[in-house]
């Protein structure tokens, strides 16, 4: 299971750089705008994620359903538990780019400006998110 869990892992990533890459890298082009406007985007990870979760989901329910931080802890302390993890951020990270790219589009802030952002969003999501927020505040 090692094998797979790291290879699903790996594509995690692999799946998402590329519409992170549409929107920072080609702002202004058609086809970024079109690809990104649907939110079929994030379901590949979406997918990775259950394939991840469902196997384990009489471990993973309680540790969600009564948190607790050694629970959680140990929920993420695995292989299979990390890249799950993983998979969860990147789908929501790539939700909330999404969100941001199509809404600073519609508001008219630059690209030059997004870019930075959605890079801090992909590094650090909740961050990105924020500093979105505040320029969008302006």
């Amino acid at each position: 299971m090692t094998d797979m869990t790291g290879f699903l892992f790996s594509l995690t990533f692999m799946l998402a750089a590329p519409f992170w890459a549409l929107m920072i890298l080609l702002p202004r082009w058609s086809w970024t705008n079109r690809i990104i406007k649907s939110p079929l985007i994030v379901l590949p990870i979406l997918v990775i994620y259950a394939v991840l979760v469902i196997p384990a989901f009489g471990e993973v329910l309680p540790a969600v359903t009564n948190p607790t931080l050694d629970g959680v802890a140990a929920l993420l302390g695995s292989p299979a538990g990390a890249a799950a993890g993983w998979a969860h951020m990147l789908a929501f990270d790539l939700f909330v780019g999404r969100w941001a790219f199509l809404d600073s589009r519609e508001r008219e802030i630059s690209p030059l400006v997004m870019a930075p952002i959605l890079l801090l969003t992909i590094l650090l999501g909740p961050l990105g998110l924020a500093a979105y927020l505040a320029v969008r505040k302006l």
